[in-house]
């Protein structure tokens, strides 16, 4: 109890040793950038306003972003990600500012380009500093956070096990105890031990108990009642099948989701610019290719250039998306689809090409402007083989809460082409459901990249 006051103080010591270390980056990367591009402190008064400028806007942006939440358990990748974000929109908004004060013209924009650049670094820079001097003082037992857990033997190892594998959340377990115990005076007796360590300097207390053991969520609530420790539940909800278990809040009323996209809002929004930019890029840049793809499926066989097949899209909604055709025209029996197979004699020699290269794909790109797909995101499958799938795959539906795409994170692991076995398509959908539920715009430009150097030409492409 007595430390209590002292790690709050302490916490907002840090906050304000941030902020400061930030403003102090800011400045310092707007000289560098100076000194790198124009040979040093420009003598213009314009310039060193719009330093003060930047200091004062991610004094007001970057707390917006989120980059002096408390970080204990977030990883530095995390912090990372939010500097990436946080730092260039503190720019663009300075930008805005110069146009509308028809100021824009003082600066360089070649030294804007660079500040952008280093401050990026160095803000990452500081930050990793700043936690590896914090790591080496919890290692001396500075700055940690005492943790009892209340939980079943194995979920309490279980646990203290993932702590121990974070040292830099400076989170330590000091003790563990069952939920439930032999007689209530032993239950009475176990509570007085927990409420003493508590006393003696606890700083949190996880409760870790299935849903429906609410008796024991209730003693230790009241055993602390007379406490401020921070007491958090840690439902035991391993044994559900859960995409995107985020706790929510719907008119006051907290819940845990059992099942969502996890894109919504801002992230919906995100992506969907994503797509929209990056498909009328790729259109453009791909226009010839295209061109000349198209005369050679027409020269290659008799038959349409483009290959139409319906395909579920968002909210199993029936969508028509577009291929360069790569085969003979052929009827198929009515219910049934059949995979490319390796040697399928009706993919035409041109056809194989193109599939062998992804490029008979490009057509949907337009299906991405149309609003239909994404560049990234679970692959499409026929409407027979949903039929066939969704009986025999538990969650095999769940991959259409968001928009199917062109490439996704099943393709670039090795589940590309014909999934000849149950195993495969079960692989495919498992990394389906990650993605969807560990989506960022990174993730997505991480897979477009990787799709460009591993699967531009792949062997189960046939």
């Amino acid at each position: 109890m007595r430390y209590r006051g002292v790690l709050r103080e302490y916490a907002t010591l840090w906050e304000a040793l941030l902020r400061a270390s930030d403003a102090c980056v800011v400045v310092l990367s707007g000289w560098l950038a100076s000194v790198i591009y124009l040979g040093g402190m420009p003598q213009l008064t314009g310039y060193r306003i719009g330093m003060v400028l930047a200091v004062l806007l991610c004094l007001i942006m970057f707390p917006a972003f989120g980059m002096y939440k408390v970080w204990r358990g977030r990883s530095l990748v995390d912090e990372i990600w939010t500097i990436t974000l946080a730092w260039p929109a503190t720019l663009i908004t300075l930008t805005l500012f110069a146009f509308l004060t028809k100021t824009g013209p003082e600066f360089s924009r070649g030294w804007f380009l660079i500040w952008l650049g280093v401050g990026w670094i160095m803000l990452a820079m500081s930050r990793a500093i700043l936690r590896s001097i914090l790591r080496a003082l919890r290692r001396r037992g500075f700055n940690q956070r005492r943790v009892v857990i209340v939980a079943e033997p194995e979920k309490a190892d279980e646990l203290a096990a993932m702590l121990a594998d974070a040292p830099w959340s400076g989170l330590v377990v000091t003790g563990t105890f069952p939920p439930e115990t032999a007689a209530p005076s032993d239950r009475e007796h176990d509570l007085a031990e927990l409420v003493r360590l508590v006393h003696d300097g606890v700083e949190q207390v996880w409760i870790a108990v299935p849903l429906r053991d609410e008796a024991t969520i209730h003693r230790v609530q009241y055993a602390l009642r007379h406490s401020t420790v921070d007491v958090r539940y840690v439902p035991d909800i391993s044994s559900f099948q859960l995409l995107n278990h985020a706790i929510v809040e719907v008119a006051g009323i907290p819940m845990i989701s059992l099942s969502s996209s996890g894109m919504d809002g801002l992230d919906r929004m995100v992506k969907a610019v994503e797509d929209y930019v990056l498909a009328a890029l790729i259109l453009l840049l791909v226009s010839p290719l295209m061109i000349l793809i198209a005369a050679g499926v027409k020269l290659s066989s008799p038959g349409p250039v483009l290959f139409r097949q319906r395909r579920l899209g968002m909210g199993g909604e029936e969508i028509t998306i577009l291929k360069f055709r790569s085969m003979v025209m052929h009827a198929e029996p009515a219910g049934s689809v059949t995979q490319a197979r390796k040697g399928d004699a009706r993919i035409t020699g041109f056809g194989a090409f193109l599939r062998q290269t992804s490029l008979d794909e490009l057509p949907q790109f337009l299906n991405v402007l149309k609003g239909e797909m994404s560049i990234v995101g679970p692959r499409p499958h026929a409407l027979e083989h949903n039929e066939q799938y969704k009986t025999l795959i538990e969650g095999y539906m769940a991959r259409h809460k968001i928009k199917p795409g062109i490439t996704g994170w099943a393709q670039i692991n090795g589940y590309r082409g014909e999934t000849d076995t149950l195993l495969k398509m079960q692989k495919r959908i498992e990394y389906d459901l990650h993605y969807i539920e560990n989506w960022s715009l990174w993730l997505d430009l991480k897979i477009i990249a990787l799709t460009i150097i591993r699967q531009f030409v792949d062997r189960n492409a046939y």
